[in-house]
């Protein structure tokens, strides 16, 4: 695979905390167009904020991150807002759905704040919905549960296929997922995590991955550890 062009790229990458609490440095890191990169670490080893850097919700206290050779550290926080709609899906760990929508009006969320992801799922609203409908039948939710279900009263391993539809509309540059399967049985695990590849496969979306369970790797192209001794300041 070719990083000539790189998906993603950090630059001597730090974060401390203002009081001091647990901070994060990172070795630089590049990933391609389309591939899947596992990050793995134990608790407290910065996996969660490591993801609030890559997506552009925190600042790093020094560094930077470039996802389409575009510098985080360049742009406001209102411009990574919008690139960040634009070209990143985010799943949540425990993600952060609305109940009282339907499954389809919660991936359509996915396309709400993006004039460029709207545009890629179809456009008008009927196409979108479409692409919904396909993307939750291709992540295994069937048309008999998000045709007449509110979210909210969906399993764990239902709401889950949502949560990374809704990422996944309108083919995103980059996947960013939480230990998303933390709450699922090792086989509804690995069931999932096939689907979801294969889909971001068809997107030509670069993934990056992290949890704690050292198993999942063997799904992804790459993997990473992240160190959990504390970083000096």
């Amino acid at each position: 695979m070719s990083t000539a062009q790189p998906l993603l790229r950090t630059r001597a990458l730090r974060h401390f905390w203002p009081d001091g609490g647990h901070a994060l440095a990172l070795e630089d890191l590049a990933a391609a167009r389309g591939e899947s990169l596992f990050l793995h670490g134990p608790s407290g080893s910065g996996k969660s904020t490591l993801l609030g850097l890559l997506a552009g919700v925190l600042a790093p206290s020094s560094g930077d991150v470039l996802i389409l050779d575009t510098s985080f550290s360049s742009m406001s926080a209102a411009a990574r807002d919008r690139f960040r709609a634009n070209h990143l899906g985010y799943i949540f760990q425990q993600f952060n759905l609305l109940p009282f929508l339907t499954p389809i009006e919660n991936v359509l969320l996915g396309c709400a704040w993006s004039a460029e992801r709207r545009k890629r799922a179809g456009g008008t609203h009927v196409r979108m919905a479409a692409e919904a409908q396909r993307l939750l039948s291709s992540l295994g939710l069937g048309a008999h549960v998000w045709s007449r279900t509110k979210t909210g009263e969906l399993s764990v391993g239902q709401q889950q296929r949502v949560a990374a539809a809704r990422a996944l509309i309108g083919g995103p540059a980059l996947l960013l997922a939480d230990e998303p399967t933390s709450a699922l049985d090792a086989s509804s695990r690995d069931a999932f995590l096939k689907l979801l590849l294969e889909e971001c496969a068809i997107y030509g979306t670069g993934v990056v991955f992290v949890s704690h369970d050292l198993a999942l790797a063997r799904h992804f192209d790459r993997t990473v550890a992240l160190a959990s001794a504390p970083v000096e300041s």
